[in-house]
């Protein structure tokens, strides 16, 4: 956890913090540390971002939560469109 914490220039608490708000719940090595994916480094780090701004953490972890809801619909969006659209022949019709 130090380490994250370290990488992502907050601390241990901060780390907690998320945790316990459920935004990421890492893995634990079976010495009991905990493991983040560089998904879940990704999503605390925008998290800080929203609370060095000024955002309560819950809030800010909420936030997280929506926008990466809506980045996996717009994906999702449009890879429906792709195949509604099907495919393309070279001559263009």
């Amino acid at each position: 956890m130090g380490r994250a914490a370290a990488m992502l220039g907050t601390t241990s608490g901060f780390l907690r913090a998320i945790g316990e708000a459920r935004l990421i719940t890492p893995l634990r090595s079976e010495g009991g540390h905990r493991r983040y994916s560089r998904y879940q480094l990704r999503i605390a780090a925008r998290a800080r971002e929203l609370v060095d701004q000024g955002t309560p953490v819950e809030a800010a972890c909420r936030i997280v939560i929506l926008e990466d809801q809506l980045e996996e619909a717009q994906r999702i969006n449009e890879e429906l469109r792709r195949s509604a659209a099907g495919p393309r022949r070279p001559d263009g019709d």
